[in-house]
Order: C-alpha cells, then sequence, then structure tokens
C-alpha cells in the first residue's frame, strides 16, 4: 500500500471505493459529497513534496496551498466535464450544480492570492509589440497584451475579462523554436559528431548564431531578449559573498562551474574547426552564458503530436511571468487538430489583471538561480534538505514510516495547521526518523514520563542544528544595506527569507519543548 492510500485511510475513505451521489440529493448534501471530493483530490494531486508536509490528517482538512487547491478542483471539473451527458433532468442538473460549484470554489481561491497589478506608463515596449504583432501575423491568437509591470518587468495583461477555461493565447507550432531547426542548419552535420553533446546544447549554439542572423524569421524575437538576463548565473563577487552561509552559494557556484566545463569542452575547439560555421566572436563565455541564462529562463518542454517531448523556445509565451498560483497551470502539449499549442485558465483573469504561468514547482532558490527572481507571497516547495542516514524504520503511527523517505527537509513552519503535541508544525517523517534513531519502538499512545522526555531531545537535537544554521547566516548589515545592485539586493533578500525558515523551526522546537514541559508537569507526583 503507498503513502496516499495509507493517508485516504487515516482519513477514513478507502481508497478502492467510488463515491456516488444520488439524483435526488439535497443542496447540503451536494456540499457533503463535493466536500469529500476535494479532500480526496487534494491527496492525489500532491505531489513528494506536498506528501512530505502535508500528511497527516490535519493538514488534509482544509486547503493545503492555493496550487494543490486548484489541482484539486480542476481534477473534479475535468471528471464531470468527461462523464456521459446525463439523459434525465435531475441528474443533468446535479453535474451542473457541482460544476458551477466548483468555478464559485476556484475563484474564492483567486480571491485570497489576488496581486494588483501595476502598469509602469513610462516604459515603452516597442520591441515587444513589434514582436506580438509579428505573432499574429504568423497565425498567434492572443488576449493578452504586453506591458512593463511594476515588480515583474515585462508581462502579460489581459485585454478582457477571462474566465476559466477560456484560452488566453494560442502559438502556432510554425512559429515554436525547437530541434527542427536545428536539423535544417548547416551546423547540425558538425555537431552531431561531438561525442556526448545534447541536443539541447546543440540548439542552445544554433541560437547564439541566429540571434545575429539579419535574416532570421526569428529576428524580432531575439531583438526583443533583454542584454542581460540578470540569473544569479550572473551574480558577481558582492552577491556571491552576500550568500555566505546559505546552500544557494555552493548551488550557484557549482551550476556555473558546469557551464563552464561544457563551455571549455566545445570552445575553442569547435571555432579551430570550422571559423564560418562557429565564429570566434559569436561564441565568446560571455554569450554562452547569456544563451544558457536564455533557455533555462525562457524555454518550455512541449510534447508534439509525435508524442516526443521537447525543449523549446516560444516567441511570445515567454512574456507570462511565473506565480505559486498562476492563471495558467496545465499547458505543454500541441493540440492535433490545431497543430498549435494552447494555453487555458485555470482560474479567472479580470481586464487589465497580469496573467501568470506555472513554471513548476519550483524553489526559490531555483527560480533565482536560473530565472533570476524571487517569487511573491509563501512558496510552499522552499525547502531545507537535511543529511541523514536513512535506517529502515518500522511503519509509522502517524501514516507513512521515515523508510519510504529517500531524503528529510524543512520548510517554514507557518505553512503546516497542526501544532498539536507530537507534531510541532515540523514535518512527520522527519520527527519519526529522528524518533526512531533513539528508540525504534516509539509510541505515543502513552504520555509516560520516559516518551515526553524523549521527545524533549529529540526537539533539542533538532534545535542545535538549526541554532548552528542561523549562525552562519547571520549578517548584521543584512537588513542595512541600502544602495546595492540588483544582484546583492537579490542575495540578500534570499538570505533573509532562509533566516525566516530556520528562525520558524527553532521558534517549532521551542514552543514543542514548553508544551512538552507542561505535560511531564501534569505527571509530577
Amino acid at each position: 500500500m503507498d503513502i496516499v492510500k495509507k493517508l485516504l485511510v487515516a482519513m477514513g475513505f478507502d481508497p478502492d471505493i467510488s463515491l456516488c451521489i444520488k439524483s435526488s440529493s439535497t443542496l447540503d448534501q451536494l456540499n457533503d459529497f463535493l466536500d469529500a471530493l476535494v479532500r480526496r483530490a487534494r491527496l492525489v494531486n500532491f505531489n513528494e513534496i506536498e506528501l512530505y508536509f502535508g500528511g497527516d490528517v490535519i493538514n488534509l482538512k482544509d486547503c493545503n496551498s492555493p496550487r494543490n487547491e486548484m489541482e484539486a478542483l480542476h481534477s473534479i471539473l475535468e471528471a464531470i466535464d468527461k462523464s456521459p451527458s446525463a439523459e434525465n433532468y435531475a441528474t443533468k442538473n446535479i453535474q451542473q450544480c457541482l460544476r458551477e460549484e466548483i468555478i464559485l470554489r476556484i475563484d474564492n481561491v483567486r480571491k485570497k492570492i489576488e496581486e494588483e497589478t501595476v502598469i509602469i506608463k513610462d516604459f515603452g515596449c516597442d520591441k515587444e509589440k513589434g514582436l506580438l504583432d509579428w505573432g499574429v501575423e504568423n497565425g498567434v491568437k492572443t488576449k493578452l497584451d504586453i506591458a512593463r509591470v511594476e515588480g515583474a518587468g515585462r508581462g502579460a495583461i489581459a485585454k478582457e475579462d477571462l474566465q476559466v477555461g477560456d484560452i488566453a493565447m494560442e502559438i502556432p507550432v510554425s512559429i515554436i523554436i525547437s530541434e527542427e531547426l536545428l536539423y535544417e542548419s548547416e551546423m547540425f552535420p558538425i555537431l552531431e559528431k561531438v561525442d556526448g553533446i545534447s541536443e539541447e546544447t546543440m540548439l542552445l549554439l544554433w541560437s547564439m548564431k541566429e540571434k545575429y542572423n539579419k535574416n532570421s524569421k526569428f529576428k524580432l524575437y531575439f531583438n526583443s531578449l533583454p542584454d542581460d538576463f540578470q540569473t544569479g548565473l550572473s551574480f558577481g563577487i558582492s552577491a556571491v559573498m552576500a550568500l555566505d552561509g546559505s546552500l544557494l552559494l555552493e548551488e550557484i557556484m557549482l551550476a556555473k562551474e558546469h557551464l563552464r566545463t561544457q563551455y571549455d569542452e566545445l570552445f575553442p575547439a569547435l571555432s579551430n574547426y570550422n571559423p564560418n560555421i562557429f565564429p570566434p566572436e559569436l561564441y565568446t563565455w560571455e554569450k554562452f552564458l547569456w544563451a544558457c541564462e536564455l533557455w533555462y529562463s525562457n524555454s518550455m518542454k512541449v510534447i508534439f503530436t509525435d508524442g516526443k517531448l521537447r525543449t523549446c523556445l516560444i516567441p511570445i509565451a515567454g512574456f507570462l511571468n511565473h506565480s505559486i498560483c498562476p492563471h495558467i497551470m496545465n499547458y505543454g502539449r500541441i493540440d492535433a487538430k490545431t497543430n498549435s499549442l494552447k494555453f487555458p485558465l485555470s482560474r479567472k483573469c479580470g481586464l487589465g489583471e497580469q496573467c501568470f504561468l506555472s513554471y513548476g514547482n519550483l524553489s526559490s532558490s531555483h527560480l533565482l538561480t536560473f530565472y533570476g527572481f524571487l517569487p511573491k507571497g509563501d512558496n510552499p516547495f522552499d525547502v531545507i534538505p537535511l543529511d541523514f542516514d536513512i535506517a529502515q524504520d518500522v511503519e509509522s503511527e502517524f501514516g507513512a514510516s521515515a523508510c519510504e523517505w529517500s531524503s528529510h527537509m524543512v520548510r517554514g513552519t507557518w505553512l503546516s495547521k497542526n501544532n498539536e503535541m507530537f507534531y510541532y508544525g515540523l514535518p512527520p517523517p522527519l520527527l519519526d526518523h529522528l524518533r526512531r534513531a533513539r528508540n525504534p519502538a516509539w509510541r505515543s499512545n502513552d504520555l509516560t514520563q520516559e516518551i515526553l522526555e524523549s521527545e524533549i531531545d529529540v526537539l533539542g537535537d533538532l534545535s542545535s542544528t538549526f541554532e548552528g544554521m542561523m549562525e552562519a547566516l547571520s549578517d548584521e548589515e543584512l537588513e542595512e544595506r541600502g544602495n546595492e545592485s540588483w544582484d546583492v539586493k537579490l542575495a540578500m533578500e534570499f538570505k533573509i527569507l532562509q533566516r525566516r525558515i530556520v528562525s520558524s523551526i527553532l521558534t517549532s522546537c521551542n514552543a514543542g519543548c514548553d508544551l512538552l514541559q507542561s505535560e511531564l508537569l501534569k505527571l509530577a507526583p
């Protein structure tokens, strides 16, 4: 039995039995039925990180995160829309009532996380507008415009009120930059002979030259791109030093080292071999890094009609910014009927509102390194990994056994709804692992002095770990610095976020110890 099935059972559901509703049901019965469906759908739509942190009954009673809630509601909506059309009026009415209630609940999620869109009118978007016009001339259909948005740079703005299911943008395959263009180029016969080179790297090298091709079909697209992407890969020495004490420092250094090694394996060898196809002035390290940042921050994974997953650049769609609760969540497959990539809305987007896309379930460290920004709001994927030896544990009373997790982690405890004894807002698998490292037969059935004292020791050990981490992240000038460069400011914002997470762990450990001490006093003779 896997983790999801175990949790379904813990919630009182039989995973092998379908939920049914009678056509004669009252409105209250319909709502109860939908509540049960949503609770199951939340769990079914959990990814591994959400299962790790949210895998207990209390956390599953309500909305776990905006993303998960949207996925859960849409999975039910999709099931209703795909169900056979009912023949009798009562059943049709049930389906319609359920659909309307789901749309209402989706809108309620939107209201909780809605962001104000402030358009900067003093900055022109001539290049972007020119690209948009070119796209429309080449078959793009869009209900979005391009503008400069405060705090986001370029963004896609709704030209009208858009509803759930509306297609915000449709891009024909003919203007998608994929490996097919590489195969037609003069450099492909040379690159395919290079040992170990991937198609993604070949396409990156193709784009480095195509950027300067005056006759390129994609000239307006390349002209619309920034001269500097300002991702973590472009951090200067001061910004790197500002990250001292954080795991992101190592992540960025390793990423840049990998890219530099990759570049040195290709150049100057390719330019020396064929300078006409690989002109040295177009294949410098700086231009290679720019191209890497382009593909990291703007590419999308798309499934084509032949079933193959390809990494692509998609002109105009690149103006869609990321959000932890986006308007567009389900995209990435070419529609065989229209031979186009469609971007349908998962929630409403009002006139003049910025329309957001999901780049994926990514941590802030990943978004900073490869995209150059930190998302607004609480990111449920901001985790700090922990290095433990994973032993073979017996099954836990809290759900999955700790050995079912290949690694352990923490995140901000403000995201947890369960601060009761033996939880404290901390991830159950981590606590279970630490307990069983001390006592393999640990159980909380009896609140004995031994159990409570052992629990205090567990929280004490965890607290000691994060006290050291907090000290490493300390920086007296962190919040006092003023006129710093973009990269230093971004590095400091990330470090403040890390300190907030670590601080929440320490607070939860201390609160848990206080709770346990109170229980010990009750046991005193």
